[in-house]
Formats: C-alpha cells, sequence, structure tokens
C-alpha cells in the first residue's frame, strides 16, 4: 500500500474516534428528548389530566414544564372578554370531558366536569346532547357520537396532532372538503358542530347574517382558537349585564383574528359560555347561574407525580 493511501486511512480512522462521542451523545440525546415527549402523553381516553402543581399556580396563570397557561382580562368598547392563553407539550394534554356516557343525554356543570378532569383550564363545548336528534358531526376524545353532515353548520376537527381544520357549511363545498381531509387520512381526536367558524387558514371570516341564533345581536359568546403549533386561547365575551354588551358573531371573529389565531371556532355561547380557571370561573359569574351542560374542552398538565 502507497504512503500516502496508508496516511489518508490513518486521518480518515482518527477523524471517526474523534467524532465517535459526538455522534453517541447526540443519538442518545434524541433517544431521550423522543423518551420525555413520550412521558408527556396523556391517554387517549376519558380519564383526568395529571395533578396540576401547587407551586405552578399564579395570580394570572400556571406553569410546569409540560404546560403554561395565562389568563387576561380587557374591557373594550363595553365589553368585557376573558381570554386563557395555552401551550402545552402534547396534544394529548387538549382533551374533552363529558357528563356522562356519549349517548347518553347527561348533564353536568362545567366546573364540576373541570375539577374531576384535573383540568389547569377548561371552556364549555358545543352542548351535542342539547338536541340529541340533530344532525351533527361529533367526535370525543377519538370516540364518535355522530358523523351526519350538516349543510347549514360549521365544523371544527381537530387532530391527533392537536391541529384545527374548519369546514364551512358542509353543505356541496364544506362536505367535499370534509370527504377530501379524511380520504387524506385525516385524524380525528375530537369534532365539534356549532360555528360559525371565525378564521380559516390564517384568514378573518365574514360572518353570515343568518347563522344559528341572533349572529347580529349582542350576546355573550364562546370561542376557542388555534394560534400555532400546539398553542391555543380560549376567550369568553360577556354579555346580557349592565358591566358588559356582548358582541356579535363578527366582533368575535375580528376579536379572534386579532390575537392571532390561525383557525378559530365559535362554541355555545349565550348562559352555555364557561370560562373555568383553576377550579373557579374566570368570568363574572356564580355557582347558582351556572348552565350544566353535556361537555366541556380544557387542557391538562401532563407532569409526572411525585
Amino acid at each position: 500500500m502507497k504512503k500516502s493511501v496508508r496516511i489518508f486511512l490513518t486521518a480518515v480512522c482518527v477523524l471517526m474516534c474523534l467524532c465517535l462521542p459526538f455522534i453517541l451523545c447526540s443519538a442518545s440525546s434524541l433517544a431521550e428528548e423522543a423518551e420525555t415527549a413520550e412521558a408527556k402523553a396523556l391517554p387517549v381516553d376519558f380519564s383526568a389530566g395529571s395533578v396540576p402543581d401547587p407551586d405552578g399556580w399564579t395570580e394570572d396563570g400556571y406553569r410546569d414544564d409540560t404546560i403554561t397557561v395565562r389568563v387576561e382580562t380587557r374591557e373594550e368598547d363595553g365589553v368585557i372578554w376573558r381570554i386563557i392563553y395555552a401551550d402545552i407539550a402534547h396534544p394529548s394534554q387538549l382533551r374533552t370531558a363529558t357528563a356522562g356516557k356519549l349517548s347518553s343525554t347527561k348533564v353536568a356543570r362545567p366546573s364540576s366536569m373541570a375539577e374531576s378532569k384535573n383540568a389547569v383550564a377548561a371552556i364549555n363545548g358545543d352542548y351535542f346532547s342539547n338536541d340529541p336528534n340533530k344532525t351533527t358531526f361529533e367526535y370525543r376524545q377519538g370516540q364518535k357520537i355522530r358523523q351526519k353532515t350538516n349543510k347549514k353548520k360549521d365544523l371544527l376537527i381537530i387532530d391527533m396532532e392537536g391541529n384545527f381544520h374548519t369546514f364551512v357549511k358542509c353543505g356541496a363545498d364544506g362536505k367535499a372538503e370534509l370527504e377530501r381531509y379524511l380520504d387524506e387520512g385525516g385524524t380525528i381526536m375530537d369534532a365539534f358542530t356549532f360555528g360559525p367558524v371565525l378564521v380559516k387558514n390564517g384568514m378573518r371570516m365574514r360572518m353570515d347574517t343568518e347563522y344559528g341564533y341572533n349572529p347580529n345581536g349582542r350576546e355573550p359568546r364562546a370561542a376557542i382558537g388555534q394560534m400555532g403549533d400546539l398553542s391555543y386561547v380560549m376567550v369568553v365575551a360577556e354579555g346580557r349585564s349592565s358591566s358588559s354588551d356582548g358582541v356579535t358573531h363578527q366582533e368575535l371573529a375580528d376579536f379572534m383574528f386579532d390575537l392571532g389565531c390561525i383557525e378559530a371556532f365559535n362554541l355555545d355561547g349565550g348562559n352555555s359560555a364557561t370560562l373555568i380557571f383553576h377550579g373557579d370561573f374566570y368570568m363574572d359569574r356564580t355557582p347558582s347561574s351556572e348552565r350544566s351542560q353535556s361537555d366541556i374542552i380544557y387542557f391538562a398538565s401532563a407532569r409526572e407525580a411525585e
């Protein structure tokens, strides 16, 4: 073997020996990250989230190594807005809870459901059992309740990765979009038939002036939005009181867009609009005025038990 070749091969061997610790360390680090991410996953079922860290609570939020929540109140143009931002480590921390079996019409107070699930923060859902015979597309925690499209109603699907997908009026166009989503392997963790869609693909929606109940009137409203990967916001606009006028659908859409939502969806409003933080109402409400409902959406910690 030529001397130059021997020198080259020797240099390669030395370089590989020098790099080996870094390669092994990098592989080990990736394995640890994957193991940590898996450890933060909660079961895909109706079990409760982890018990929050008592030291994680502050006056305006909560934080541990799996979730960050921040609360905010704004008063603008005669409306009190209650806002809860949530960033989570794993999609399973965005969860839903129901008052009873999926096929039942049982209802419960949102605050009670939130407490039983160790929710850091929660909002009412779409009251899927209010009319069990209605044509709706409903899933909770990956389980189907009903799978009927409604040409007059909008749809929100939350997939297994925690991403929002909105479908406007599941008639011809909306239904075709939904079918494409499912045909292309789109997953469903949760699905809600209520609406309207407020923000879609980062675009503020122009509201249908005949959609649902009193769309142009000032009412208490509830909405949920996605702001980025595993980043969300829940909002209630208070109304029907001397201190807050409530909002129209368009005003709610404008607000969610201005917050920075890439997708946002109107949930059941009026007396159903409920926002919970740290086991209490994050809004002007007393237990005696709380309306029992069929479901909530909530964010949970996935921290390891001590």
